[in-house]
C-alpha cells in the first residue's frame, strides 16, 4: 500500500520539517507525558455514514488505542459540515477535543459562504492529513469522446451545448468543474443535483455528459463499466485507479480536485500536545492495515506536517476563492 506524503515538493516545508525533527522528537514525549488523562472527543462536521464519518472512524479507533484513552466520535452535521466545524473551533484548546477537516470545512465552505464564523487557518492547531480522495472526471457512455483532450476539442466545437452534473451548487464537485472550465478555456453548461448519488446517476443515464465525481461515488459505477473515467484530479494517479491518467498527464496544467481530509485541534492546543497527535496520527496511518481500510473506502492515505497542512489550507483557498470570486462577476 503506497502513503502519500501531501507538499512532499515544497523545500522550504521540508527543511523546516528537518530542522525541527531532532528536538521535537528529543522534547515532546516529556512534554506530553500526562496527555492524555481522559477520553478525547472527535468531532466529525457531517452526518454518520458518510465518508468523512467512516474514515474518521477508521482512524479513531487504531488512535485510540495507541493513546490509551477512549475516542468519542460526535457527528455535528449542517451546511456543509460548517455548523461542527464552528464548534470545534470554539472548543477549550486542551487537547481534547479534535475535528475531521475537510476540503468542504476548510476551503470551500468559508469561501463559498459569507456566514462562516470561523477561520480555516488561524484557528485551528493542524494535525496532519489522513486521506485524500481523487476527484474523478467521468462522461456518459454514448458521449464521443476517450480522452480530455477530447473533451476539450468536444466543448470548443460546440461551445455551452455540453452540460456536467455536480451535487450541488458551490459545492467542491460543482467547483471541480468551474476549475476545469477555467484551465481550459471551455463553456459547459453546470445542472446542480442534490447529492453526489444523483448526479452519478444523471451522467449514467445521460441526463448530464460528464462529471468531476468523487471517487466512492463514482468507483463501483466504473468498475462496472456503467460511465467512463478520463481522468482523476490529484497529482498522482490513484492506486484505484491506476490505468486512469491524472488531469495534469492529460494535458490540463496545474490542475487539482480532490477531497482531503485530515486532524485538527484548536488554536492555542499546546505544541507539545500537537506534536504528540501528528507522531501517533502519523503511526496510525502508516499501518497497513489502516491504510488498507482507507483505500478500501475510496480514501488514499496522506500524511504531512502540520505545517504542510497549514500551507495546503492556505494555498487552496487561494485556488478555490478565485474560482468563486469568477463566478460572482
Amino acid at each position: 500500500m503506497r502513503l502519500r506524503h501531501a507538499l512532499a515538493g515544497s523545500a522550504l516545508a521540508l527543511s523546516a520539517a528537518l530542522l525541527a525533527a531532532p528536538l521535537g522528537l528529543a522534547v515532546a514525549p516529556a512534554q506530553a507525558q500526562g496527555y492524555p488523562e481522559r477520553e478525547i472527543r472527535l468531532i466529525v462536521p457531517f452526518g454518520a455514514g458518510g465518508s468523512t464519518d467512516i474514515v474518521g472512524r477508521i482512524v479513531a479507533q487504531p488512535l485510540s488505542e495507541r493513546l490509551g484513552r477512549p475516542i468519542v466520535v460526535e457527528n455535528r452535521g449542517g451546511a456543509g459540515g460548517t455548523v461542527g466545524t464552528q464548534a470545534a473551533s470554539q472548543a477549550e484548546a486542551d487537547g481534547y477535543t479534535l475535528t475531521v477537516a475537510t476540503t468542504s470545512t476548510h476551503v470551500v465552505g468559508p469561501t463559498v459562504h459569507d456566514t462562516v464564523e470561523y477561520d480555516p487557518v488561524a484557528d485551528f492547531a493542524h494535525i496532519s492529513l489522513v486521506g485524500e480522495t481523487p476527484y474523478v472526471l467521468v462522461v456518459n457512455l454514448d458521449l464521443p469522446v476517450e480522452s480530455v483532450q477530447d473533451v476539450i476539442d468536444l466543448a470548443l466545437e460546440r461551445p455551452g451545448e455540453l452540460n456536467f452534473g455536480s451535487a450541488g451548487q458551490g459545492s467542491t464537485t460543482h467547483l471541480a468543474g468551474e476549475m476545469f472550465l477555467a484551465a481550459t478555456g471551455t463553456e459547459m453548461l453546470h445542472i446542480p443535483y442534490g447529492s453526489n448519488a444523483d448526479a452519478t446517476t444523471a451522467v449514467m443515464s445521460g441526463e448530464v455528459d460528464l462529471l468531476f465525481g468523487s471517487m466512492p461515488a463514482v468507483l463501483s459505477q466504473i468498475r462496472s463499466g456503467t460511465i467512463k473515467a478520463l481522468a482523476v484530479g490529484t497529482v498522482t494517479r490513484s492506486p484505484q485507479l491506476p490505468d486512469v491518467p491524472t488531469m495534469q498527464e492529460a494535458g490540463v496544467a496545474d490542475y487539482r480536485a480532490s477531497l482531503w481530509l485530515g486532524l485538527a485541534a484548536p488554536a492555542g492546543t499546546p505544541q507539545e500536545i500537537i506534536d504528540r497527535l501528528h507522531e501517533e496520527v502519523v503511526a496510525v496511518v502508516s499501518d497497513p492495515a489502516v491504510a488498507e481500510q482507507l483505500a478500501n473506502n475510496g480514501a488514499e492515505p496522506t500524511i504531512n506536517s502540520p505545517a504542510e497542512f497549514r500551507e495546503l489550507i492556505e494555498q487552496e483557498l487561494v485556488t478555490y476563492g478565485r474560482i468563486v470570486e469568477s463566478l460572482d462577476n
